[in-house]
């Protein structure tokens, strides 16, 4: 299983090496697109807005919008330190809570935590710890350059940790349209409705529970594969007019990628240099 993040978890002073693993995966079918005529697919390019010219990774910068039209330009290096600064850091428990206490909105994403080679003996007592207390443990953690709220709990036999939004990333219900004052309701009406309810009442078992839309889309696709009723592209990227054989096309690409000789870098390790 593929490490998301690897460091430590401490409550009080006891500190736990751990990796964590994400435990959930999308099922989603992907589909790609094509062309409708020549069914080869379609590329998507980056394109300056203003020189309308294709840009590569390494002619963008980060910055923050903060008005229409102005940023604040980011450097690479100084977004690194902030990082570093706060992903070396353990993550620290910081609080005790009852899981009851937390709405579902707050949920985010949900991953395994595992122990690293010396942390079994300390990953078991927090693991126990919880589990007798009926408590959660509330912590922060930098995950791919953003901080995290998150939550500490034992599902099953092992230690999970669920990302939690912010309060304020969490829209207020008061922007939300067309929702009813309180109104009085039938007391017939109301009787029937909770009988409904347990009569549909059951034990959870997510088992039951499939992806219909989702399994008929795979069947749809097997069935154009057993009819033959697929499309095959031979429709080869053109070559540019200028370009003649192989190995001027070849001499062409690596122009293209080969930075300029009198492009100056400015980021600050160079000034440090």
């Amino acid at each position: 299983m593929h490490t998301v993040w690897k460091g430590s978890i401490s409550f009080g002073l006891v500190n736990i090496p751990v990796k964590l693993h994400a435990a959930t995966e999308n099922k989603d079918v992907k589909l790609r697109q094509l062309h409708k005529d020549c069914h080869t697919p379609i590329s998507y390019k980056k394109v300056c807005e203003g020189c309308n010219q294709e840009v590569t990774d390494e002619d963008i910068v980060k910055a923050y919008e903060y008005a229409k039209n102005k940023f604040v330009v980011l450097d690479q290096e100084d977004l690194e330190n902030l990082r570093k600064e706060n992903e070396d850091k353990a993550v620290e428990i910081i609080d005790f809570v009852q899981l009851t206490e937390i709405d579902p909105i707050y949920f985010e994403r949900t991953y395994f935590l595992s122990p690293d080679s010396t942390g079994a003996k300390a990953y078991s007592l927090l693991r126990k710890t919880l589990e007798q207390s009926g408590k959660i443990g509330i912590a922060k953690i930098i995950i791919r350059s953003k901080e995290q709220l998150a939550i500490v709990r034992v599902y099953q036999n092992a230690l999970v940790m669920e990302t939690i939004h912010y309060p304020d990333e969490v829209r207020s219900i008061g922007d939300v349209p067309n929702i009813p004052s309180e109104q009085d309701v039938v007391q017939k009406e109301l009787d029937t409705a909770l009988m409904l309810v347990e009569q549909l009442t059951t034990t959870f078992n997510p088992e039951k529970y499939t992806d219909d839309y989702r399994n008929a889309l795979l069947e749809l696709i097997e069935e154009k594969k057993a009819t033959n009723t697929i499309s095959t592209s031979d429709k080869q990227r053109p070559i540019p007019e200028n370009v003649t054989d192989l190995m001027t096309a070849l001499q062409a690409s690596l122009e293209k990628t080969k930075k300029p000789a009198t492009r100056k870098r400015t980021t600050r390790t160079k000034k440090n240099a």
